[in-house]
């Protein structure tokens, strides 16, 4: 009997383990963030920021947790799915790399019929119409152009923020003073931002809804609000929380988080990926008086 007692009780800790294990985790993060003091920037109060960041994901294929996979658009199989024809060639170059996840709780809460368009979006992954946009080098939007493969850099004043992408060039320049609603959405929207105590928190408006979060087709509306806080979690660490707001495509707002980590030394600079003149070919080749075979 004992035996058996001891055996559901193991049956029953490995259950809970990951759950467990992600509680303290977070519980262990905070507490090391609540203790560390980051030095400060240039107006001597609040944390200095500067620097080139960048993920140590997989967040930009799938931000929810999944298993590696051949490919980002597959098609039916003898057997199994296999790559689509487009990328069949690209062999393990085309996979997906395996990812824990950022969202918090694992699954991004859709609404049915958003939840289909999650899936028509990822079985037309690589369609010029309505495929996603990275593969077109439009901008990436918020908050996906923080956890791409490219980094960004945080350019911090005495009064006034930039962030600026290797990705597209692209560029946000973050408020403290309250402009108003948006005079007009765009692929970076709005960002305004306040200072929490060694926290800056942005709240990002006015986003067209044209961007996806990620290649493997989660996206959102033009009635989604993003509210980032940036906090400093130990030396070259910046701990990343963003909480999604859009009645249009969720049942509720949900979070995502992450870490970013510092460049240092050579590489702690950004370089050009101005994609626009690499998908020429792909976009226009069918308008050469004479298109390439």
């Amino acid at each position: 009997m004992l035996r058996i007692v001891a055996a559901l009780a193991v049956v029953g800790l490995m259950a809970a383990g990951p759950a467990m294990a992600q509680t303290k985790a977070k519980a262990a993060n905070s507490s090391r963030m609540a203790a560390y003091k980051a030095p400060r920037g240039p107006d001597g109060r609040h944390p200095d920021l500067n620097g080139v960041w960048q993920v140590m994901n997989t967040a930009n294929w799938d931000i929810e947790p999944h298993a590696a996979r051949a490919a980002l658009q597959l098609r039916p199989g003898p057997f199994v799915p296999v790559p689509a024809k487009a990328v069949v060639a690209l062999g393990a170059v085309g996979a997906v790399p395996a990812g824990l996840g950022i969202v918090e709780g694992g699954e991004i809460p859709y609404k049915p019929e958003a939840k289909a368009q999650r899936d028509q979006n990822r079985a037309n992954y690589l369609s010029l119409e309505t495929g996603d946009p990275e593969v077109r080098c439009y901008l990436p939007g918020v908050p996906r152009a923080n956890y791409m493969h490219l980094p960004f850099q945080i350019f911090q004043s005495e009064k006034s923020m930039i962030i600026a992408y290797e990705y597209a060039g692209a560029v946000r320049n973050v408020l403290f003073t309250d402009p108003g609603p948006a005079p007009v959405d765009s692929w970076m929207g709005q960002s305004v931002a306040k200072w929490d105590g060694d926290t800056l928190v942005v709240t990002v408006t006015g986003l067209n809804g044209r961007a996806w979060l990620d290649r493997a087709g989660n996206h959102n509306s033009d009635q989604m609000q993003v509210v980032e806080r940036w906090t400093p979690a130990g030396p070259g660490v910046l701990r990343y929380e963003a909480t999604i707001t859009d009645p249009n495509t969720y049942t509720r707002p949900w979070k995502m988080s992450f870490n970013l980590y510092k460049h240092v030394g050579e590489d702690a600079r950004l370089n050009q990926f101005k994609c626009v003149e690499f998908v020429e070919e792909l976009m226009y080749g069918d308008l050469r008086k004479e298109p390439l075979k």
